[in-house]
C-alpha cells in the first residue's frame, strides 16, 4: 500500500441523495443500509474527484493517505458486473476483463484525454493566415516558477488557466487574456503540492482587481477551480472568483461569479 488521492465521505454531512454513485464512472460509491454513501471498493476509486462537483451538502472531499492502488482491470470488470459495457467503456484505465469486447484504455486515465476528432467549418478565406497578436505581459507563467512576490502582480486582473484552455479556445488571447497576468496549471499532471498555498500567497501580498480561472470541460479540471476556491478562503481576501468552462470543441459553454466574494482590494507592494 503507498499514499495517494481517494475520496473520503463525511457521513454526517450526506443526506444519501446518490448523486455522486451515479457522477462516478468507476461504480466506486454505494449507498449502505442507513443510506449513507462509501466506497465500495478503494480498489474502484480512482481519486480524480468527479464526484465532488455533484455533492449538494459538500460531504465528499479528495484527501491523500494509505490505501491500496486503484485497479482499473478490476474496476471495469466491476462496472460491466453491474452497470453493463456501456457504462463500463467510460471506465478510467479500462481494460477489457477476458472474452469481453477490447476496450482501448485511456491515457493518465482521464475521460477527457479520450481521442477524438474536431471537425472545423472550412475556411471562407482559404490560403490566407491572419496572424493574432500576444496579450501575455509576464513571464514564468507556469504556476510551479511565478514568485508570489512577483511586482507585476500587484494592482492586476489575475487569470488562472488550465494548460489546455489556451489550445482549445481560438480566441483565448483576445477573449481571455487581454489586459489579465496569467498563471498556469493542470491539476492533474502536476505535482501540485503547495500550489494552493502559493495562489494564497499572491492573494494576500497583492492588490488583485478581479480572479478569472478558466478550465475545460473534463472532470480532470475541477480541482484546478478548488484549488483556487482554497486559496482564496485561506488567504483571507473577499475577491470574486469568475468561473470559464471551455468545451473540447473550443466553444465557452459557461461563465459564472461566485456571488459570496466581492472585489479585494488588499495591500499594495510596491
Amino acid at each position: 500500500m503507498a499514499k495517494r488521492k481517494i475520496i473520503e465521505i463525511d457521513r454526517d454531512s450526506c443526506d444519501g441523495c446518490g448523486l455522486c454513485t451515479e457522477a462516478c464512472a468507476e461504480g466506486a460509491l454505494v449507498l449502505d443500509e442507513e443510506n449513507k454513501a462509501v466506497l465500495a471498493k478503494e480498489i474502484y476509486c480512482d481519486g480524480m474527484g468527479a464526484c465532488l462537483d455533484v455533492c449538494p451538502t459538500g460531504a465528499l472531499r479528495i484527501v491523500e493517505r494509505e490505501s491500496e492502488s486503484y485497479d482499473p482491470e478490476a474496476t471495469y470488470t466491476h462496472v460491466l458486473r453491474t452497470r453493463g459495457k456501456d457504462a463500463a467503456a467510460h471506465v478510467h484505465g479500462i481494460h477489457s476483463e477476458e472474452g469481453a469486447e477490447s476496450v482501448p484504455p485511456l491515457a493518465c486515465g482521464c475521460p477527457g484525454s479520450m481521442a477524438r476528432e474536431i471537425k472545423k467549418p472550412a475556411s471562407t478565406q482559404e490560403g490566407k493566415t491572419i496572424s493574432g497578436t500576444s496579450e501575455l505581459t509576464q513571464w514564468p507563467i507556469q504556476l510551479h516558477l511565478v514568485s508570489p512576490h512577483a511586482p507585476y502582480f500587484n494592482r492586476s486582473d489575475l487569470l488562472i488557466a488550465a494548460d489546455c484552455t489556451a489550445f482549445t479556445l481560438g480566441s483565448f488571447h483576445q477573449d481571455l487574456l487581454k489586459g489579465k497576468k496569467l498563471i498556469i496549471a493542470c491539476p492533474k499532471l502536476d505535482d501540485t503540492t503547495g500550489y494552493v498555498e502559493k495562489i494564497a500567497e499572491i492573494l494576500k501580498n497583492n492588490t488583485i482587481y478581479s480572479l478569472t480561472v478558466a478550465t475545460m470541460v473534463v472532470p480532470c479540471c475541477s480541482g484546478l477551480v478548488r484549488m483556487v476556491e482554497r486559496a482564496v478562503e485561506i488567504s483571507g481576501t473577499n475577491i470574486n472568483v469568475k468561473k470559464i468552462v471551455i468545451g473540447i470543441d473550443g466553444e465557452i459553454l459557461s461563465e459564472k461569479s461566485d456571488p459570496e466574494h466581492k472585489l479585494h482590494s488588499g495591500p499594495a507592494v510596491s
